[in-house]
């Protein structure tokens, strides 16, 4: 693996509160985080992993874990959380787009992060270029709702809710990126969760999902078309509590 000078990312506000979100995650939030983390083996890249949220739920099937988290503070907290798991996890404070191409990785993981890098288009073509052939995206991650949620997030993204949340967009199309991207899409779905806060409408649909790296070329077929499409069309059952 190769890296450009580290630069770090300095959102001293969200440092503050997300630790405290996720801490008080609810249960069902959970579960879709270690649903999204079955299965894998081999070597895994985890991007924007925060506090460390995920460490405790990857399976012993996982050879390591490299976690990349560009804001110091939560950085820091990630090494604590990595010190203390079975599967070995080193934390780097990068950004994805400072990572150099090269196959590398059996699986990449991204939890409640597309929203919040500043080109998403660009990230996934780096996270392609990362993954072995067959390699596998899982992708848990809050994306565009329509009607007045997706309104909401329209008016969300365009006042404060970028500023005083890590750069959190809520209406992006991320499972569109994951397509544009070259990724084949093997399943999608979508979760629905009732706020216990009324601002969080804005970002109370997740789309959960696994794609992978063509084992030849990039392309993208009307299977996997459907796949995302059928995600979209027949979301989970509402969860209660996020």
């Amino acid at each position: 693996m190769t890296q450009a000078a580290v630069r770090s990312v300095d959102h001293p506000f969200f440092a503050r509160v997300w630790p405290v979100a996720v801490n008080h995650e609810a249960p069902v939030i959970r579960a879709l985080r270690q649903e999204n983390l079955v299965g894998l083996s081999g070597r895994v890249l985890e991007v924007g992993a925060g506090i460390g949220t995920n460490f405790p739920l990857y399976p012993d099937s996982v050879e390591q874990v490299i976690a990349i988290e560009p804001e110091p503070r939560l950085a820091a907290r990630a090494r604590a959380a990595a010190a203390v798991t079975p599967v070995p996890i080193q934390v780097i404070d990068a950004t994805v787009e400072e990572f150099g191409t090269g196959a590398q990785f059996d699986a990449v993981v991204c939890s409640l992060v597309l929203c919040s890098v500043s080109d998403p288009d660009g990230v996934l073509r780096q996270l392609m270029s990362v993954l072995l052939p067959g390699g596998q995206l899982r992708y848990l991650e809050h994306v565009a709702s329509t009607g007045a949620r997706g309104r909401l997030q329209r008016f969300a993204d365009a006042t404060v809710w970028p500023k005083f949340l890590g750069n959190c967009h809520t209406h992006r199309d991320t499972e569109r990126s994951i397509v544009d991207a070259g990724f084949e899409v093997d399943n999608s779905r979508r979760e629905f969760t009732l706020p216990f806060l009324t601002i969080r409408p804005v970002v109370s649909e997740l789309a959960l999902g696994r794609a992978r790296k063509p084992l030849a070329g990039v392309g993208f077929t009307s299977a996997g078309r459907a796949a995302v499409a059928a995600g979209r069309a027949a979301p989970g059952s509402p969860a209660r509590g996020y």
